[in-house]
């Protein structure tokens, strides 16, 4: 996973997501990850695209190919007649 170093953060922003953090019950750099997502318009919350990947799916109508099953004692006949 790639790493940011981000170098001179001003001290009320450093502190700032400290706070944020602590509130959220987060690290500091899980808080980051989660301001740069919101910032850049991203969902940070993997449960969020996981639920909307889910509603997607199941959106979608699937074809399936449905197989009428045999019935055994036919193929067995059959195999004996040969």
């Amino acid at each position: 996973m790639p790493s940011l170093q981000v170098r001179e953060l001003p001290e009320h922003i450093y502190f700032q997501l400290c706070h944020e953090a602590e509130k959220q019950h987060r690290s500091i750099a899980q808080q980051a990850v989660a301001a740069l997502a919101r910032g850049l318009e991203l969902d940070p919350d993997p449960k969020s695209r996981r639920i909307s990947l889910l509603k997607r799916i199941n959106a979608e109508q699937i074809a399936l190919k449905v197989v009428t099953p045999i019935d055994p004692s036919l193929l067995i006949r059959e195999d004996r007649e040969r």
